[in-house]
């Protein structure tokens, strides 16, 4: 499975979801490989991965990538748990 943080610039916020992603994942068992990067939301396209994860902030923009999890904030690390947690849960990985 490949995972792609997308923000507006591709730089610095997408970065930091991308480590908190990584770290969160460190603590999970899944049943399979996940890959993380990230990139601008103008650049992403459906093929790029399996989950897009952005902010609320580009919620419409994103939503022409197919599968989103959408962050209220994207600096609280526990909402990202919970929402990857319940998406693995959903695609039966964990």
């Amino acid at each position: 499975m490949k995972i792609l943080v997308v923000c507006g610039h591709g730089l610095g916020s997408s970065f930091m979801v991308e480590m908190n992603v990584q770290e969160v994942l460190k603590q999970m068992t899944l049943k399979q490989n996940v890959d993380v990067e990230h990139s601008d939301i103008m650049s992403a396209s459906p093929e790029m991965a399996d989950l897009f994860i952005c902010g609320r902030d580009l919620e419409e923009n994103a939503a022409r990538l197919g599968d989103v999890l959408i962050l209220d904030n994207i600096l609280d690390k526990e909402e990202l748990e919970r929402k990857l947690t319940d998406k693995f849960e959903t695609l039966e990985m964990i």
